[in-house]
């Protein structure tokens, strides 16, 4: 018999914390290694909650649900598919094995606006379950350009369906303080954790969530075509945890991030472009760590941003020369 375990991972818009840069994989502990959380079988079959709210009726939730996973399978190169069961009067949340998407009335969670949770399979490390719950405290639409005052239901879900899917928060984007909180003036990705104001649309996905779902659910064609930079951060000859590096095409102009997650401050950035990339590193500084790194982490978050030296040129179907970068305290 199997043995599973409810593993609650809350992946939710929120609309504190700021910016830096970076795709995470979600993951679950198993054998002291880290799992990438993903799910193992394809379709990804889904229920839909049948509960309207003003705004959004249940037939509304299921297509702007049906245009999310749609734009996720249609990423280039990775096997992904979806497949929509039926309307059920569960709630999300229920732990009954099936994944399920709906509206939740969640008046205490007066920050956030969606949730993803997980059931594992404590043995395997399978995904069993992801349930999406929406916050019908807020106002919401369904309208295709949408509505002043109201969220975009779509884009909430491309976003939490992200992290159904296995991504974690992306950190490439830019807010300022406003009325006791943050406002996003732009965003490089749909996983970033911060919602746009009411009214704006955020439904095309960007070069970093892109990169981010290739990474989990890439065949071998990606793995052909796209090549990935490697490197250790350090600072006094010491790996920093907790480094955002990002890599930028400027030829594209495209942006993918990563994290340096272990003791000796290395890193992977994979799904990116063959060709020459700017590298950075800077602190998180400036963030909720807890949005997108486990706190019981030791994250250094004491030195100055800094760039490599040289222009890194990722091979096609490869990985760069590990690089080097040392940053000094500010």
């Amino acid at each position: 018999m199997k043995r599973r375990a409810a593993l609650l991972l809350v992946a939710a818009v929120i609309v504190t914390g700021l910016p830096a840069a970076a795709y995470l994989k979600l993951g679950t502990p198993k054998g002291g290694q880290l799992i990438t959380l993903k799910f193992s079988k394809m379709p990804v079959r889904y229920f839909i909650t049948n509960r309207d709210v003003p705004g959004v009726t249940a037939p509304q939730l299921r297509d702007a649900a049906g245009r999310a996973f749609a734009s996720w399978s249609a990423v280039p190169n990775v096997s992904l598919s979806s497949e929509f069961v039926g309307f059920t009067g569960a709630q999300p949340l229920s732990g009954d094995n099936a994944t399920v998407l709906g509206f939740s009335n969640r008046p205490d969670l007066e920050r956030v606006l969606g949730s993803t949770s997980f059931t594992v399979d404590s043995v395997t490390g399978e995904l069993v379950e992801s349930d999406i719950f929406f916050n019908s405290t807020f106002n919401w639409s369904s309208d295709p350009a949408g509505q002043v005052g109201r969220q975009d239901i779509e884009s909430l879900a491309l976003h939490e369906i992200g992290h159904l899917l296995g991504l974690g928060h992306s950190m490439i984007g830019e807010t300022e303080l406003f009325g006791g909180g943050r406002s996003v003036l732009g965003t490089e990705a749909v996983m970033f954790p911060i919602a746009f104001s009411a009214g704006t649309l955020n439904r095309v996905l960007r070069a970093d969530d892109i990169a981010g779902m290739s990474d989990i659910y890439g065949n071998d064609t990606f793995r052909r075509e796209t090549g990935s930079i490697t490197g250790r951060v350090t600072k006094n000859a010491t790996g920093i945890v907790g480094a955002h590096v990002t890599a930028f095409n400027p030829a594209s102009g495209k942006i993918v991030g990563g994290f340096t997650l272990s003791q000796d401050g290395t890193f992977t950035i994979a799904g990116l472009e063959p060709g020459p990339h700017v590298v950075r590193v800077e602190p998180l500084d400036d963030a909720d760590v807890g949005s997108f790194l486990d706190t019981t982490l030791t994250i250094d978050v004491n030195f100055r941003p800094a760039f490599y030296s040289k222009l890194v040129t990722v091979p096609r179907g490869g990985t760069s020369a590990s690089i080097a970068i040392a940053v000094v305290a500010k």
